[in-house]
């Protein structure tokens, strides 16, 4: 590697990483503001805030926030560059505004895989310490309001549940029903159903199963049985987060789950797999773009660069919040409505590009 890059790549990273521990400092201060009285009316311990809340936060911030300070890096240093007329010794000397864009890109590279192994692989276990956590001393114990409670767990299973207590595990007036081509053949009721949490089984107490085989039909009654179904006490736990604390594997096994189920939300679960990797994509557009503007020495120096970078960082996130909302209405296919934005600002890193100082 050449004296400029290592030289550019240092000023790239060091302001990144620093900028982004200035922001999570100040996050978690805040944070900790708001928080305490929570902290010390349920005696939670300083190891557990520590390692299993706080350790487990700042990687989220770090992913939400990289994209967002790799622009507002580029703009900064670029900009101290430009101003101390760097930019334009390097041109003259020879190195093509082309090349000054290699040691940018290995930056936006190592920032790119770091955001893509966080937001696949190490968030959502984190995530899933981070909630485990809120749920015993910050938030209330959920409790599940739903009444009429309908889904489908298969793609031919119904159930229904008049209620759903969470805090006991158990459902009160439970049916299901399964369909062979559109015709029941099998449909069981009974008073109340029990998750059994050591044996990971049902106990359905005073039942009525009716079973159809064509003309003939097969009535039985009972006081208990032990059983299994297609779904866990989890299908009426608390919603909150769930898709965050899944891996990309696991991730695609619940799409696919959730699909034959006929679910409902399976754009909102879509455009959390495709966000995945659509921020981390943006650091490559973003940087472009910051290069671009920064690059050049104009009246008002630092002051307007940092301003028209923040003008074009908060266009961003607002196009992805309206772009992903059309999505989750099923109005736009959700892989289309996140890498919506990418596209638009593509077309703006081009023509920067083309229209830079060179």
């Amino acid at each position: 590697m050449k004296i400029l890059d290592i030289y550019i790549i240092k000023k790239f990273l060091g302001t990144f990483f620093f900028s982004m521990a200035l922001i999570i400092l100040i996050v978690v201060v805040f944070d900790i503001s708001e928080k305490i009285d929570d902290f010390l009316a349920k005696d939670a311990p300083l190891k557990a805030i520590v390692f299993d809340y706080y350790f487990n936060f700042i990687p989220y911030f770090v992913s939400l926030f990289s994209p967002l300070f790799t622009f507002i890096a580029v703009i900064l240093f670029t900009s101290q560059m430009a101003t101390r007329t760097e930019i334009v010794a390097i041109l003259s000397s020879g190195v093509s505004y082309n090349r000054i864009l290699v040691p940018y890109m290995a930056s936006a590279v190592v920032i790119a895989l770091l955001s893509l192994y966080l937001n696949n692989f190490l968030i959502p276990h984190a995530t899933k310490k981070r909630i485990e956590f809120e749920d015993r001393y910050i938030r209330d114990q959920f409790h599940n309001r739903d009444r009429n409670i309908h889904k489908q767990t298969a793609p031919d299973n119904y159930i229904y549940l008049e209620r759903f207590a969470t805090e006991e595990n158990t459902g009160y007036r439970f049916s299901i029903e399964k369909f062979n081509k559109g015709l029941l053949y099998y449909k069981l009721m009974a008073e109340t159903i029990k998750w059994d949490s050591v044996k990971s089984h049902w106990i359905v107490n005073n039942y009525f199963i009716r079973t159809i085989n064509g003309a003939d039909e097969y009535i039985k009654k009972g006081a208990r049985i032990d059983t299994t179904f297609d779904f866990t006490p989890k299908e009426f736990g608390r919603k909150d987060n769930t898709v965050e604390t899944m891996d990309y594997n696991e991730l695609n096994e619940y799409i696919a789950s959730e699909t034959l189920k006929g679910s409902d939300n399976i754009e909102v679960y879509k455009i959390s797999k495709y966000s995945r990797t659509s921020f981390p994509i943006a650091t490559f557009i973003l940087t472009l773009i910051g290069v671009s503007i920064a690059s050049r020495k104009i009246r008002g120096g630092i002051g307007m660069h940092i301003g028209l970078g923040i003008l074009i960082s908060f266009s961003y996130i607002m196009f992805m919040q309206v772009s992903t909302t059309f999505a989750a209405g099923g109005l736009v296919s959700p892989l289309i409505a996140v890498w919506i934005p990418n596209i638009l600002f593509s077309f703006l890193a081009w023509y920067l590009l083309k229209k830079a100082q060179k």
